[in-house]
This record gives C-alpha cells, structure tokens and sequence, in this order.
C-alpha cells in the first residue's frame, strides 16, 4: 500500500474524487488540522444524508420497486444538491399524508377484525349487549364463563338465589353463560360464583345492540375502509407513477455525490487550495495517476509515499471468487494486519484436507457436495466451501474403502482406519507437527516484517520455539525407538528453551519475584501449548476411527431387524451420521484452525481496505437503495 496525497484548488477536488471512485482503488485516510482547518465536504455530506434519509423513506413506502441504473459519471454541485434536498422534503410531505391515512385505515381494520373475532362468542345470544353494558335498576345481569363440569351445579344453586343462568357458548372446556336475578343479590351469590370458578367476561363498548346487528355493522364498516384503503392505494401509485424518473434520477445524483460525501477529514482546505489523501495499492499507482492528471485540467500535486511505523494501514485483500467462503471464515477471527500473511488460502488448503480425514466416506461426502453444487444459492456463497469439503470427504473414501459406513463394498486404496488404529494416530501426529511448525514459522515471519527482529528469533513463538519444539520433537523419538538420551539431544532441547527464558526474563521489567514467576509461567505455557497443540490433531484420526465405529454400530443393528427393517435402519443411521458427524467435525476443524494455527501466527486485529466505489449504493434493494 502507498499513501496517496493529492494537492489541487478546491473546485476541482470533486472532479478528482469522481475518477478515484471510478477506479475503486483509493480509501480515504483522516488528514491531521495543521495549516489546513476547514473540512470542506461537511456541508456537503449534511445534505447528502439528508436528502438520502428522505429518498429512503419515500422508497420504503413505494410498492413498486425502483430498477436504478448507473448513471454516466459527472461532479453534482452543493447547488444541485440543495435543490434535489427540498424537492424531496416536498414530495415526503405529499406521501406521508397518504401514508398517515393508510396507516390509520390498516390499523382501524385491524382493531375492527379483532372486534368481529371476539363477537363470535356473542352470536348466540338474542339480547341487546348494550343493555348489558348500563347496569339495569331491578336486574342485576352478568355474562361469564364457568368450566363445564360446575354449569349444572351452578345453575342450581343460582336457582336457591333466584337467580337463573343461561348457557349460550361451550368453547375450551368452558360454558359461556349469561346470569339474571333480582338487584341487590349480589352479595348472596359472590361465594357460589367464586367456589364454581367463575370469570366474568368484559363486552366491548363497541358492541351497542343485538349481536347479529353489531355484525351486519361492522361488516359494513370494514368494507368501506377496504375501498378507502384502495383509494388511498391508487393515489400512492398515482404519485409513483408521476414521479418514478425523478426518483431514479434522484438516487443516481446521490450515488454519484456519495463518493465526496465521505470524505470527511480525509479532505482539507484553506481558501481555494485544498488537500486529500488515502491509501492505494502499489500496483494501481501509475494508471491512477495518468487518470488523474488527463481528467483534472487545474494544477495538480501528487505525492506518494511509503506506509511509515506506527501508521494504520488497511491491508487490501484480494481473492478468487472460489476463496470468498473461506475468506469469510478467517475474517470472522480477524482481518489480518498490512503486511501480516494472509492466512486464507493456507486455510482453505488444510480446512478442506482436514475435512476429509476426519470424515472420510464416498457415500456422505457426495451427499455433501451434491448438496453444495444443488442448493448454491441457499447457502449464500457457501456453496463452494460445502462442495469442497464434501469432495475431500468422498476422496479420503476412496483412501478408507468407506461406503456409507460399509467397509467391504469398494476397496481401500489405502487404509481401512479401524484396521490399523495405530497408524492413523501415527499419521494424524505427524500432520500436526506439520502444521504446528508452519504456524511457527509464520509466527516469525510476520514479527519480522513488523520489524521485531528479536522477538522474531528469540519467543517462544519465534525461532526459538522452533527449535525447542524441533529438538522436543528429536528427543521424543529417540525416547520412543528406545535409543540413548545424550548430551546432544538434552542440549537441543534446553539452549532454545533457556533462550526462550532468557528473552521473557529481559522483556518484563518487573521485581524479582515477580519476574520469577513470570517467566516460570511463560516457560511452561510454552512446553504445554506445543505438548497439547501436538496431541490435539490426534482428533483427526479420532473422528475418523468415530466414524467406522458408528458405522459398525448402525448395521449391528440393522442385522437385528427384518428386511424392511433392515434398510429402514441403515437409511436412518447413516442420516443420523451424516448430520451429527458432519456438524461435529465442521467444528472440530475449525477449532484446530482456530485455536492451533491462527492463534499462534495471527493477531488479526487490522482492518480491510474499503475504497470508494461509484454507484456502491445503487440497486441495494426494492426499499432501500442509498445506504
């Protein structure tokens, strides 16, 4: 990357912004006050958003979705701007009282269904409810539900009270009934009611006369909403209709006023001469330049330097379409830093790998890539990662002479896992030693290009872990063929490590104490994090022997059954396997990539490039289409 500083007059900065959109090569980068106060695109960008807050609103509402093409590139004036600003303002005036009064009539209907769901429970009765809402002088009436197991009981004891209950709903094991008796016997039957859990029910006010013709009304009124609606409905389309160029017009203007907009304080000025700088990358310097000197007549300035120390550079990162899945994986640890390698294409290569070892069968990894090609564009953009991981899966098959968990079907071209367990533990260690010593190495690599020469030779992530690790690994081999411990092999293992010790021993600069067990701490964090980094890819041959030993388990029990049964119970099983074993080991190897690889050579704390780009916002969506 090369940092990018462009000296020009003030009015021909937009111009010059326009050609860096449309090269989609430059981000812009904060540029420190100094002699140069004013932040010219400020007024600028307020009126963009601004007006884009309004485009946003009239196209949320909009039925018909907008198609908005590029549009051929020019500068928009702060005038034009203005204009485009109030024009706007003025048509959501005109909309949003149509979309007021929509509102209104969608929530009228609404609350007016919920009215004719609850009169439901009223259609039976043949008594004004009005009546029942205004307490009577002589009649005390009361409307309820009892469960149906106490009705009968009620209604006699109510009959004691000279009182009578009508049922006229059962619904949910409840009756709804109705309740008469003489004013003033409230008291004599509060207990009755209690002890025969009654709940009394609350009439709408809505509800002023006889059931069905509260129903024939309210029919009525959600049919004359429903038309008003419409009407409603037709004036909206009307007014898209009559200003459906315009708005595409709109947003194109604001898509190519969005590139000057955010520019922010990567964009000075003091009276007419104004400066701008960003990030490019290297190789798209010179036709950048050309571009920018044939499109800007007025006197232009361009320096170019290096990224200097301590300066936050985006790393821009780039890769075939193919790669997109994985690389959204390892963004999901960290974008890694400029200069700091880029893990993605190392991931997908022992992802997939790993994918397969742990998971070897012809049968499940076709499913699985015939499930990636086929459902592609469910996945979103996942599809090559799932067809990829499904072909390791059916070649390491071919390897294992597995077959839907059936051994004896096709051959195995190399080894039967459960025929020879050692073996696959054996080689599932020497994969991790690989891949623990490429971490390692790439953990030194990036503190060298970060210019920490020492920390890069002498940590235990360094080449001094390496060689501590080498010579562990040296001196547990010569311990595991039975051959002499000699001074050679104790010295490989204990000058690195005593550099290592000695390194964390001038990095902290504490008190005695405790540095001592600072550095007791570090050192055994190192023995330990390459000790079990080392046993934790045993995993990969533990799933692999997982997978045989379920396998076996589903057809022991499919031999138990009948014939039918038998299939039933091998279709069954290996279902059960592909999804349970299939999540499990998508995590698992994902752990080890994680946990394993980048945590030892990765901090990935740095940020992605993210040029401007022409028309970025443009056809965002039939709602919204400026972000």
């Amino acid at each position: 990357m090369q940092r990018l500083t462009l000296h020009t007059v003030l009015e021909a900065m937009p111009a010059a912004t326009l050609v860096l959109a449309e090269f989609g090569v430059f981000e812009p980068e904060r540029i420190a006050e100094g002699m140069l106060p004013e932040l010219p695109a400020e007024t600028y960008r307020d009126l963009v958003k601004r007006a884009q807050v309004r485009l946003n609103k009239i196209l949320s509402h909009c039925e018909t979705p907008l198609t908005i093409p590029a549009a051929p590139p020019r500068v928009v004036p702060e005038t034009e701007l203005a204009q485009l600003d109030r024009w706007l303002g003025e048509l959501w005036a005109r909309y949003s009282g149509s979309f007021e009064e929509l509102r209104r009539l969608t929530e009228e209907r609404k609350h007016l269904d919920q009215l004719m769901m609850t009169l439901v429970n009223f259609l039976a009765l043949d008594i004004d409810l009005g009546r029942l809402q205004r307490p009577e002088g002589l009649l005390d009436i009361r409307l309820g539900t009892v469960p149906l197991a106490n009705v009968r009981r009620l209604q006699e004891a109510l009959g004691l009270a000279n009182y009578v209950l009508r049922r006229f709903l059962e619904s949910d094991g409840s009756a709804h009934v109705v309740i008469a008796g003489p004013a003033g016997g409230e008291a004599s039957i509060a207990d009755l009611l209690r002890e025969a859990g009654w709940r009394p029910q609350q009439i709408p006010e809505e509800f002023k006369d006889y059931p069905d013709k509260v129903r024939r009304e309210f029919l009525k009124r959600r049919q004359e909403i429903t038309q008003a609606m419409q009407a409603v409905r037709e004036t909206i389309r009307a007014c898209e209709r009559e200003n459906q160029r315009p708005l595409v017009a709109a947003a194109q203007t604001l898509a190519l006023a969005w590139p000057y907009a955010q520019l922010g304080e990567a964009l000075r000025s003091r009276g007419g001469l104004a400066v701008m700088s960003g990030w490019v990358p290297k190789r798209e310097l010179p036709r950048l330049e050309q571009a920018l000197r044939a499109r800007i007549e007025d006197p232009l300035v361009v320096t170019v330097r290096d990224p200097q120390r301590g300066e936050s550079v985006p790393s821009c990162l780039r890769h075939h379409r193919l790669l997109h899945p994985f690389a959204a994986l390892v963004k999901n640890y960290g974008v890694p830093r400029y200069g700091e390698f880029d893990p993605t294409v190392l991931f997908a290569f022992t992802y997939i790998a790993m994918f397969g070892m742990m998971y070897g069968d012809v049968g499940h990894g076709g499913i699985i890539a015939a499930a990636g090609l086929l459902l592609r564009e469910r996945l979103r953009g996942y599809g090559p990662f799932v067809t990829a991981v499904g072909l390791s899966s059916c070649g390491f098959g071919f390897l294992y002479g597995s077959l839907f968990g059936f051994e004896d079907v096709i051959p195995s071209l190399w080894i039967a896992p459960l025929s020879n367990p050692g073996l696959m533990l054996e080689v599932a260690g020497y994969w991790g030693v690989a891949f623990i010593l490429l971490a390692t190495v790439l953990a030194a690599y990036n503190r060298l290009s970060e210019g920490r020469v020492i920390e890069a030779l002498c940590d235990g992530r360094g080449l001094a872990g390496l060689l501590f690790y080498g010579g562990l690994l040296y001196g547990g081999y010569r311990g595991l063929t039975g051959a002499h411990l000699g001074a050679t092999e104790i010295l490989a293992i204990a000058l690195p490590f005593a550099i290592v010790l000695a390194y964390q021993w001038h990095e902290n600069r504490v008190p005695l104490g405790e540095r001592l067990l600072v550095v007791f701490i570090e050192g055994f964090e190192t023995v330990m994090a390459y000790l079990s980094g080392t046993l934790s890819f045993l995993r990969v041959a533990a799933f692999s022997l997982n997978h045989v030993a379920l396998a076996i388990a589903v057809l022991t029990l499919a031999q138990m059954m009948g014939h039918a049964g038998h299939w039933i119970t091998i279709v069954l099983g290996n279902i059960f396997s592909l999804v349970l074993e299939g999540s499990i080991v998508i995590i698992q190897a994902l752990r080890l990539e994680y946990y394993e690889g980048f945590s030892r050579f990765f901090r990935g704390d740095g940020r992605e490039f993210r040029p401007l780009i022409l028309f970025e916002n443009v056809g965002a969506g039939a709602s919204r289409h400026i972000d």
